[in-house]
């Protein structure tokens, strides 16, 4: 395995724990807008923004301006919820919604892009769809009478999971290119 491809197993790995342990610790600050709950909210797209820019260092062209561009979105997005927490409960799932919507239909492009050098990237896909999706329930759940801030934290799992199997099938990829039999050469 080489360097680029060691940093993006360790990065997806690293992604993918934070999210299963940031939606765990927000399930229990969630039942309201708490200094806490507004802090989570805030370190979340904060994860986002730095793997964003540890991944385009190794990222070339259209590629890395789709993930620098990435990481301004949600670099706004954690301001934008840093106020939003200072609001409502519907405020706050608009703003996650709208960052949602947006930085989901970026991971669909960049796994599209991707899937040449990578693979298939279909649980890339597969979450840039449902984020963007997710983007859009949450914008309508801000409209709703009694709108929820643990919907957060399930999409935040579900990020983590996906983010985890991508390590898993990269570093199996990896193990199955290792693994090629070399032919000796006749004596």
């Amino acid at each position: 395995m080489n360097n680029t491809e060691t940093t993006k197993l360790h990065l997806f790995l690293t992604r993918g724990l934070l999210a299963i342990a940031w939606a765990v610790v927000f399930v229990a600050a969630s039942h309201s807008l708490t200094v806490g709950a507004g802090v989570l909210l805030v370190l979340y797209p904060l994860i986002d923004v730095v793997g964003s820019l540890i991944d385009a260092r190794g990222q070339q062209g259209s590629a890395r301006r789709l993930l620098l561009a990435g990481a301004a979105v949600s670099a706004v997005a954690a301001v934008a919820l840093g106020v939003a927490a200072t609001g409502t409960v519907a405020n706050v799932l608009a703003v996650f919604g709208v960052w949602a919507l947006f930085s989901g239909a970026a991971q669909l492009v960049v796994a599209l892009r991707r899937r040449a050098q990578l693979g298939k990237q279909w649980p890339m896909r597969l979450a840039g769809g449902v984020s963007t999706i997710l983007g859009i329930a949450f914008i309508i759940a801000s409209a709703g009478n009694a709108p929820k801030l643990s919907m957060l934290a399930l999409y935040a799992a579900g990020g983590g999971v996906d983010f985890l199997l991508e390590a898993w099938l990269l570093a199996r990829r990896r193990r199955a290119g290792s693994r090629t039999p070399t032919v000796a050469a006749a004596s």
